[in-house]
């Protein structure tokens, strides 16, 4: 059995914004309500998660990408997908 490198998200990660750019984390798969665990970056509790599960605030993870933007590009932190967009039928 061959083994995957990194680890699988737990849902589909986006792009990853520029240095100095904000993440997209608009759904409700990055918050835990049920417990806050400490900080990959700072080690304060968070709630927050990334895409891969790993506990993280939103400000930590994008000021890591901004200290660090040739690994930021690997995508440890992206932003949400975004749904395409829909054309609306004009009514006359």
């Amino acid at each position: 059995m061959t083994r995957k490198r990194g680890k699988k998200p737990l849902f589909e990660p986006g792009c990853v914004p520029a240095p100095g750019g904000l993440l997209d984390w608009r759904d409700g798969q990055h918050f835990d309500r049920w417990q806050d665990r400490p900080c990959a970056l700072c080690d304060k509790p968070t709630p927050m998660r990334s895409h891969f599960g790993e506990p993280v605030h939103k400000a930590c993870a994008e000021n890591w990408i901004a200290a660090n933007p040739v690994e930021a590009r690997l995508g440890r932190f992206a932003s949400d997908t975004q749904p395409k967009s829909s054309q609306r039928a004009t009514h006359a």
